[in-house]
């Protein structure tokens, strides 16, 4: 019998990221609490910007769009904030967030090591670019790494598995 295999990836639907900003846009735009704030949101490229005149209020930007972002089925992991504190720039603070997408090397290596350590002996795994190769004889032991994957949270990315046969 051959080896059966999945895929490990971290990928961003742009789609629903772009989605879920517009909403959030919309959203600050009617609320009575961001009135007169110049609290704004806009995603250019790969990177989500918000604004606002205070720090606090553009951690609110913050939190609204997170909550979009859950809503539409996007991993928070995806967006690289840092520490989540507003820079001033003038009069007003800017909070910036990268999308993450692919693995780094750093990543990666964690799990496939983490594999190694907790996964069944069957499991092998591979590194190719950005993205891990999984295989075993096994299809149980398969699902239990994507078992064992999904209880992690040390893990700074959003996870998808792919290609599973």
């Amino acid at each position: 019998m051959a080896d059966s295999s999945f895929d490990i990836v971290s990928k961003v639907d742009r789609q629903e990221v772009d989605n879920a900003v517009n909403q959030a846009r919309k959203e600050i735009s009617q609320r009575y609490d961001f009135r007169n704030v110049g609290a704004d949101l806009e995603l250019k490229g790969d990177v989500v910007t918000m604004r606002a005149n205070t720090a606090e209020r553009t951690l609110a930007v913050l939190d609204v769009l997170e909550t979009k972002l859950v809503r539409r089925g996007v991993s928070l992991k995806s967006l690289d904030l840092g520490e989540k504190e507003p820079k001033q720039s003038g009069k007003e603070f800017v909070l910036a967030g990268p999308l993450k997408e692919g693995l780094s090397q750093e990543i990666a290596k964690k799990i496939t090591k983490l594999l190694r350590d907790e996964a069944p002996k069957t499991v092998k795994t591979q590194i190719t670019g950005d993205e891990i190769r999984v295989s075993s004889k096994s299809r149980d032991d398969l699902q239990a790494v994507i078992a064992l994957l999904k209880r992690q949270d040390d893990i700074d990315a959003a996870l998808q598995f792919v290609n599973y046969r």
